[in-house]
């Protein structure tokens, strides 16, 4: 098939053992990103994401970063969804008392009550240095500018991380996606949103000559789900949970093997 549309998650897909690109994975993309529209598809924030775009070469390309909660075409924002603000302000009251870092994301906009191990993980993994001030601070902010977030992060330890995501299940099902990337990590967005509507926008506004059977997609976690089960190919790592390698219409090998470059080698 002649693929025109590809998106790729980002961490325990695309990304190494190293958590950087493999130079299999550029001459990849340079090798198809002529004939080939190449999305980055991730729960990260724009700034975490065009480094990455810069290094394969495709900075002029769409993003979706916040797992959909935020697309942009040229800085230009085609879809923004946010958790409402009354939201954010109880997940904060959830993690009163507790050992539980809180990170609240918004555009390009990362809030940390302090640097902590959890905060420093993020800046290594994501080269993206967080605002430190008090959650408190944050909300009365983001009160004052009318603003929700795209994405807030719970991280901590496996028993409290537990806690709050039954806690949050209880209240906001079917207002909220909440889930474990980790057993210490909890991501929470907006229902509404997820990858797969976001490919379906940049169908309609910046691609709409293309179908879902002209879109390859890869993925490793449940938040890829939706998006592999839509398009004409949907692609799994080898590392993949195994939900994910149920409804995979290819298996590659893992990230750490350069799964991503492999399939695209094979397939496209």
């Amino acid at each position: 098939m002649n693929y025109k549309l590809l998106c790729s998650d980002i961490d325990g897909t695309l990304l190494n053992k190293d958590r950087i690109l493999s130079p299999a994975t550029v001459t990849q993309f340079n090798r198809i990103k002529d004939t080939c529209h190449c999305v980055l598809a991730s729960s990260r924030m724009p700034k975490a994401m065009r480094h990455l775009q810069k290094d394969l070469s495709i900075e002029k390309s769409p993003l979706i970063a916040y797992n959909g909660g935020l697309v942009l075409a040229d800085d230009r924002v085609l879809s923004c969804t946010e958790i409402p603000f009354s939201i954010i302000r109880q997940i904060a009251k959830f993690s009163e008392g507790t050992e539980l870092h809180i990170s609240i994301y918004n555009t390009d906009d990362w809030y940390v009550p302090q640097f902590d191990y959890w905060a420093e993980r993020e800046t290594n993994n994501t080269k993206v240095k967080p605002t430190v001030r008090s959650i408190e601070e944050t909300l009365s902010a983001f009160k004052l500018t009318n603003r929700g977030a795209h994405k807030v992060m719970c991280m901590g330890p496996a028993d409290e991380i537990a806690k709050i995501y039954a806690s949050l299940i209880e209240s906001y099902e079917y207002d909220l996606h909440i889930y474990k990337s980790k057993d210490t990590y909890l991501e929470i967005a907006n229902k509404l949103i997820s990858k797969k509507s976001a490919i379906q926008t940049l169908m309609n506004i910046e691609f709409p000559e293309l179908d879902w059977k002209q879109v390859i997609a890869f993925g490793d976690n449940y938040n890829d789900m939706e998006m592999l089960d839509a398009v004409g190919m949907g692609v799994a790592v080898g590392n993949a949970r195994s939900e994910v390698l149920a409804i995979a219409d290819f298996i590659s090998t893992t990230n750490k093997e350069d799964g991503v470059a492999k399939a695209m080698d094979e397939l496209m």
